[in-house]
């Protein structure tokens, strides 16, 4: 856990921080950083000439699936993932099986971490019993426990009355609500986005105001409780101009949009590949080009997976019985490079950093986000010119890649956490056991955003 990085070009949003500078690690912690940094006798150097710097990423949405969904991903497997893809912490979403709804199942999740996790692991639990959205689950034991918010990702939460409490109660707790905004009945039987694709192809589809619809009164919902209310992968033109109505009135609506509805569109389902079938699903032009324009803005705070793995027996059915959902862990920082810097050059790189690190950290108020003296050494170098060919094997247990065969510029070289290399180009990603930080009060630097 002693290391010293030299030569990189560091990039710390929560610093403001873009110069070439030598980190030094002791101890799994960050003590040292500038020029022509000298170590003590003995110590790994790791030479970042050339490369990228960075605090890690923080991934607010993974879908571990452990426990009860083994087969198509584990805590072990999962983590392995995400430092594949530079990620030194996730948080763990509750629709697992049994869900993430009660003490004991979030501290079995917070042990097989500690035993067989690669990275930091953040539980998620459960807004209500059993995911039915019917009554709240314990939430304050959940906190207890070490939950670090709450969603029924998977599923909307339908009854408006059960979201205020929610909010009521997750203001209290400190911690936000993560919402899967989804109109069940306008959306029902759909699998694609409702438009002229689906229309050719004759699939039933998901119409963008079924996105729209929750959005708002969820908006609503957090301007009558001022509870901080987290929008889940953003698809639709509609929901981000009510994040952004939301931040002209100061309430607290943060939001994430993930890769895949950044890059693609429903174009992609003339293939008929079950690894295009998403919820929510991919949307026309249109609505992909509005979510690269509220990156630029600032109305989106977060980039996140929504990394959902299922066995391939799952997905090698037809198109309409597919379970929806894509892995997104290990190809999250090449495709965004390359669509929103690289190619696009929507954003720069140190806002891309932002979107996948410092601002997850600020948002569900957690370690890292920074390479600040004194501050676990958690940290993702990254080479920005150099391409990410994604022809396999995947670390993920599971295969359901929409980028599978796509080469993308930029790629992740080495993934540290608390000081321990556990990923390098070219190699498997170490097994080891990646103690988990208790959630902090940010520093005062992790709160500022450059657009």
């Amino acid at each position: 856990m002693n290391l010293l990085i030299q030569n990189g070009r560091v990039i710390d949003p929560a610093q403001e921080l873009d110069e070439e500078l030598d980190v030094l690690i002791e101890d799994g912690v960050i003590t040292r950083r500038g020029r022509g940094v000298k170590a003590p006798s003995g110590i790994e150097k790791l030479d970042a000439e050339g490369l990228v710097v960075s605090p890690g990423f923080i991934d607010l949405h993974t879908h571990l699936r452990e426990p009860g969904q083994e087969h198509k991903e584990t805590i072990g497997s999962g983590t392995r993932a995400a430092v594949a893809g530079g990620f030194t912490a996730v948080c763990a979403m509750a629709n697992t099986n049994p869900p993430n709804d009660e003490r004991a199942v979030t501290e079995m999740i917070l042990a097989e971490a500690a035993r067989h996790g690669s990275c930091r692991v953040y539980p998620i639990g459960a807004v209500s019993k059993g995911l039915q959205g019917e009554a709240l689950a314990e939430l304050a034991d959940l906190r207890a426990a070490g939950c670090v918010g709450f969603s029924d990702d998977g599923r909307p939460v339908g009854n408006a009355l059960l979201m205020r409490r929610a909010l009521e109660y997750a203001r209290m707790l400190g911690v936000p609500v993560i919402a899967h905004e989804q109109d069940l009945d306008l959306s029902e039987g759909g699998v694609m986005h409702e438009g002229y694709v689906s229309t050719l192809l004759g699939m039933r589809g998901i119409p963008a105001a079924a996105e729209d619809v929750m959005t708002a009164r969820d908006v609503v919902l957090a301007r009558l409780t001022g509870g901080h209310l987290h929008i889940a992968h953003l698809s639709t033109r509609g929901a981000a101009e009510a994040v952004r109505q939301a931040r002209r009135e100061g309430l607290r609506v943060t939001c994430e949009a993930s890769p895949h509805h950044i890059a693609l569109t429903d174009e992609e389902v003339r293939s008929f590949s079950t690894n295009f079938k998403m919820n929510p699903p991919l949307r026309p032009e249109d609505h992909r080009s509005a979510l690269v324009e509220a990156i630029a803005d600032g109305t989106i705070d977060v980039i996140a997976t929504d990394h959902a793995p299922h066995h391939p027996d799952e997905k090698n059915v037809e198109f309409d019985l597919a379970p929806f959902g894509i892995i997104g862990l290990e190809s999250a920082f090449a495709v965004c490079h390359d669509i929103l810097v690289a190619r696009g050059k929507a954003i720069g790189l140190p806002r891309l950093i932002e979107l996948l690190s410092t601002a997850p950290a600020r948002i569900f108020n957690l370690p890292g986000g920074s390479l600040e003296d004194g501050v676990p050494a958690d940290v993702t170098i990254v080479d920005p010119k150099a391409e990410s060919s994604f022809e396999g094997p995947w670390v993920s247990r599971s295969r359901n890649s929409p980028f599978a065969g796509r080469t993308f510029r930029g790629r992740v070289v080495a993934t540290i956490v608390a000081g321990e290399v556990r990923y390098r180009a070219g190699e498997t990603p170490a097994r080891g056991k990646a103690t988990r930080s208790k959630p902090s009060t940010p520093s005062k630097s992790s709160g500022k955003r450059r657009k």
